[in-house]
């Protein structure tokens, strides 16, 4: 009797599921149709009836039957033709989703038996996407208030999941989720001003009476701090003659930039030979969104491989299919890209209103990059990464660029960056509620490659660049108006690798004059080198060469020091007052670089070593009492060099996992954190057991 009373209950909850989901569908519907009718009020190019005219209700029954067309081919050819698009790239297909959507109108008006309804092509686009998006936010606001419908619709994708692809590991699976340039200074003050909620209970910092379920740990980068040389460090274990994110490669007569394709590639290429390792995500492993993959078999707007020729090995199935397969996400996603270019908008022109300081500019093509960097970016990483889950991988690593960008343009601890801050939080948050259905369980692990620091702009405060500091000091002609350093940034790589867009020759020599000198800045860290001399030149010679240049550069108020080569001492660091202390002495007098901080003489050590270090390394003035540099491209958060928070990015990892150091001790370079992240996933693949946190929320459910 009581498996019969249990089953009549299932029944009736059964019954009670279908009705709910009969309800919205119909209601989906006739929002539907409603919006059909208005368009075709509006629009004079779209008709319901014909030219003689029609009753009301012939017309209602033409929209009625034409929003359920469209409804049913949205849902059942939409997907096809997406899976047929995989090998597009993603800003292409974000734009051909509006064709390919009026395409479906066309069709729908066309299958309609009532034989009314015509639409111009163009306008076609126009209604497509209106009632994608009012459908959208139909369905979402009705099941807003039910979390079931939300739990069922990841069920069956992960239920679809296991069906095409082979039965996952029942051992723990890892995302390793990167906030690209989040110090640790700015995300706890962010968890304290209560704008990520879902970072703060994973701390437990959030007032409630959970305990912590992750611990935030602190590490120091090397003196390039910035994603190419963190993230290759951190997936591919070495950082090894990265200098910084730009230099000049004499041998090659080369510059290497970190976020172009080629230069991407070939820094992979290097890591891999120097460690003799495919990468941290070689096992079951999933890249998205980086500028380098890892090793990973699935990679999605992955920069080392944009210059690849497109192919099954080096595209998204779990990635783009995931998220374009939906038309209204590719709606959704456009609206708020245009939202937010007029937020970008009118934010900078407020602030150039108000005369704020410091400050720069954010014309251009800017406001489309940033609403890459923050929407499409973000949303196409966010589906990879849950399809990863869904899928059972092993190992994903995604970088989310947004905060990155906007404070580079903004400021680190801009209003702007705090609101991209709480967006991020948002999609951290729908990442532990997929986790809930994924076919294995997951731990989490967020961290960042670098932090940012403040400050106004070197050209700003000086009114000239670091090049023209460089070229006054070598007797050469310096321009009466000085031009600020073109700003290079990890959402550029993204827009890159999304577009595919090759690498012009041009691109890749920098033309020079034969005694003229290179300058490339990297944030607040600049390189000069001498194009004309095959080696690295020595102090000896760069004094004879240009007997005033050293002086120059290192007595002026906005340089902190410089690191060259020599001939007597092996190497030396340059400080202003004739300061000169070897490389072998500065543990005994640190010289200049006291004010950097512990880590400073290492870090500045090892980059001597390097071969391809530039002939002059130039690291801009610090004020410790504000945090403070200054950048040598036009950025007012910057990061490359040392100084202030941009060398202290975090690490959050689950409780369940060993700590990452031994308490008292640093973690101090991203080839270490590479090291305990390969420490972490051997304890995964040694344990089945669930999450803590996640089995105590599963019980309270239960319950």
């Amino acid at each position: 009797m009581r498996g019969v009373g249990w089953r009549r209950a299932a029944g009736r909850i059964g019954w009670r599921r279908i009705a709910r989901q009969t309800g919205r569908s119909v209601a989906v519907w006739a929002v539907s149709t409603l919006t059909m009718l208005a368009l075709a009020l509006l629009l004079p190019d779209f008709r319901l009836q014909s030219a003689d005219g029609d009753s009301a209700t012939r017309i209602a029954l033409t929209a009625a039957l034409g929003a359920g067309a469209f409804g049913v081919l949205s849902a059942v050819v939409w997907p096809l033709l997406v899976r047929l698009l995989l090998l597009v790239p993603a800003l292409v297909l974000g734009l051909l989703v509006f064709f390919l959507n009026g395409s479906l109108l066309l069709v729908a008006l066309r299958l309609n038996p009532t034989g009314r309804g015509a639409v111009a092509p163009e306008t076609a686009v126009i209604v497509a996407a209106v009632m994608s998006a009012v459908a959208s936010a139909t369905g979402g606001a009705l099941a807003v208030r039910d979390d079931e419908a939300y739990r069922r619709r990841l069920h069956r994708l992960a239920a679809r999941r296991r069906r095409s692809d082979p039965p996952c590991a029942p051992t723990p699976g890892v995302v390793f989720l990167q906030l690209d340039g989040v110090g640790h200074d700015v995300l706890t003050a962010a968890v304290a001003k209560g704008l990520m909620p879902a970072l703060a209970r994973l701390l437990a910092a959030d007032g409630g009476t959970r305990p912590p379920t992750h611990r935030l740990t602190p590490w120091h980068t090397d003196w390039s701090s910035q994603t190419g040389a963190s993230q290759l460090g951190i997936l591919h274990g070495s950082t090894y003659d990265v200098p910084a994110f730009r230099w000049y490669e004499k041998d090659r007569g080369e510059v290497m930039v970190c976020n172009r394709p080629t230069s991407a590639a070939e820094l992979q290429r290097r890591a891999v030979a120097h460690t003799g390792d495919g990468g941290l995500l070689s096992e079951d492993g999933a890249s998205r969104g980086n500028l380098f993959s890892g090793g990973a078999g699935e990679q999605a707007l992955v920069l080392s491989i944009a210059a690849r020729r497109r192919s099954r090995e080096n595209r998204s199935r779990a990635g783009y299919f995931a998220y374009f397969s939906d038309p209204a996400n590719a709606v959704r996603t456009a609206l708020s890209f245009v939202a937010e270019v007029g937020r970008e908008i009118g934010e900078s022109t407020r602030a150039r209103f108000r005369r704020r300081r410091p400050r720069v500019s954010r014309g251009g093509l800017y406001p489309l990059v940033r609403a890459f960097a923050t929407v499409v970016e973000r949303d196409v990483v966010v589906a990879a990464v849950m399809g990863d889950m869904l899928a059972g991988r092993t190992a994903v690593y995604a970088d989310l660029v947004a905060y990155d960008e906007v404070a580079h343009h903004s400021g680190p601890y801009s209003r702007d960056a705090e609101k991209v801050l709480t967006r991020l939080d948002r999609s951290l948050a729908l990442l532990i509620r997929v986790a809930e259905h994924a076919p294995r369980p997951y731990r989490l692990v967020v961290l960042s490659d670098h932090g940012q620091s403040p400050g106004e702009t070197f050209h700003a405060r000086y009114r000239l660049t670091l090049t023209d500091l460089v070229r006054a000091g070598c007797g050469l002609h310096v321009p009466r108006r000085a031009e600020g350093t073109r700003s290079g940034t990890e959402a550029r790589a993204a827009v890159r690798a999304a577009l595919r867009r090759p690498v012009e020759e041009g691109e890749r020599h920098r033309p020079a004059r034969r005694r003229e000198p290179i300058v490339l800045a990297s944030g607040n860290l600049g390189l000069v080198s001498f194009p004309d001399v095959p080696h690295r030149l020595t102090r000896e010679e760069i004094d004879a060469r240009h007997p005033a240049l050293l002086t120059t550069l290192a007595d002026h108020p906005g340089i902190g020091f410089l690191l060259v080569a020599s001939e007597a001492h092996g190497g030396v660091v340059l400080g202003p007052g004739g300061t000169e202390i070897p490389l072998a002495d500065l543990d005994r007098d640190p010289g200049p670089l006291a004010r950097f901080g512990p880590g400073a003489v290492e870090a500045v050590r090892r980059t001597h070593s390097f071969p391809h270090t530039a002939d002059i390394m130039v690291n801009s003035a610090y004020d410790p009492a504000d945090g403070e540099v200054l950048a040598f491209e036009e950025q007012i958060g910057s990061h490359g060099g040392l100084g202030g928070a941009q060398s202290r990015p975090f690490l959050m990892s689950p409780l369940e996992l060993s700590e990452p150091v031994a308490a008292g001790e640093r973690l101090t370079g991203a080839e270490q954190v590479h090291r305990v992240l390969r420490r972490w996933l051997g304890e995964l693949s040694e344990t089945g057991v669930p999450l803590a946190g996640a089995a105590a929320e599963e019980g309270e459910r239960a319950a």
